[in-house]
């Protein structure tokens, strides 16, 4: 329980950031998911087309600072390299 006025408001605010952030990395995850189960299922159409989609939300995640930027440079890596394996089957 908040002492201060300024704690009661840091509480509100850390609060607010977490159901964000929260809500964020839960769309990241389910993106990314979408995007391996098309790849393990091996449908490459659909792949090619989560894929831009799948970057733009790992890049957003990174301008939010839900994801630092060398682990989205490696997921983004991972998963076109994965993409343009199916692609070529």
């Amino acid at each position: 329980m908040p002492n201060h006025k300024s704690a009661e408001k840091r509480d509100r605010q850390n609060a607010h950031r977490n159901a964000r952030n929260t809500a964020h990395r839960s769309r990241l995850r389910s993106t990314i998911k979408r995007l391996r189960t098309a790849i393990a299922s091996g449908d490459a159409e659909q792949a090619q087309t989560l894929l831009p989609q799948t970057v733009s939300v790992i890049d957003k995640s990174v301008q939010k600072g839900v994801l630092h930027r060398n682990t989205a440079a490696r997921h983004k890596a991972r998963l076109t390299l994965r993409v343009n394996s199916i692609g070529g089957k």
